[in-house]
C-alpha cells in the first residue's frame, strides 16, 4: 500500500483536489477522512459528487480509517488522503503507516493563530501535533495548489519558538 499524498484542507474533498492535487499523486483512491461527514448521509452523498474521474472514494471516520489500514485493506492500491486536522495523519504515522509529505492547504482562520501562508493558518493547540509529525521524519510544507511554492511548515514553527 501507498500513501501517495495527504493534505490537510478544510472543504476535504472539492474542485482543486479533484482536478490538481489527487490526479497529479497518481492516486487510485481519494480518502476523506472525518467523522463530521462519515456520520452524516447527506454531507458524505454530496462530497461523493466531487469524486476525480477514474478514482475510488471513501469517506470515512478516522477509526475507521485507522481500522482498515491496520488490517491491510489498502496495500494494493495508491491513496490520497484528505483531512480537516493534523491529528489524524499523526495517528496513521504512529501506526507505522509511511507518510512522507503532508501538504497544508486551506484552512480557516483563528484567533491566535500562526499564519503560515495567506491560506493556512495553525492552531496554538495543534502546534505539538504538527511537530510530532514533523519529528516522524514527515516533511510538511503549506501550498494551495501543486504550481505554489512550497513553504515549510517546520521553518515557520521554528521562527515562532525564536520569536520571529
Amino acid at each position: 500500500m501507498a500513501i501517495v499524498g495527504a493534505r490537510i484542507d478544510n472543504r476535504l474533498l472539492h474542485g482543486i483536489v479533484a482536478t490538481s492535487w489527487a490526479p497529479d499523486s497518481g492516486a487510485t483512491r481519494v480518502m476523506v477522512i472525518d467523522d463530521n461527514v462519515a456520520d452524516d448521509p447527506q454531507k458524505k452523498q454530496a462530497m461523493k459528487l466531487g469524486r476525480p474521474s477514474g478514482m475510488a472514494v471513501s469517506i470515512i471516520s478516522k477509526q475507521t480509517a485507522l481500522d482498515n489500514f491496520k488490517d491491510h485493506k489498502y496495500d494494493r492500491q495508491k491513496v490520497f488522503i484528505i483531512s480537516q486536522t493534523p491529528d489524524v495523519f499523526l495517528d496513521l504515522l504512529n501506526q507505522g503507516e509511511e507518510l512522507n509529505e503532508l501538504v497544508l492547504g486551506g484552512t480557516l482562520t483563528f484567533d491566535n493563530a500562526i499564519k503560515v501562508t495567506k491560506r493556512a493558518y495553525i492552531k496554538p493547540e495543534q502546534e505539538e501535533t504538527y511537530q510530532a509529525i514533523i519529528n516522524k521524519g514527515c516533511k510538511v510544507i503549506s501550498k494551495y495548489v501543486p504550481q505554489d511554492d512550497s513553504v515549510d511548515v517546520a521553518k515557520v514553527l521554528r521562527n515562532k519558538k525564536a520569536g520571529a
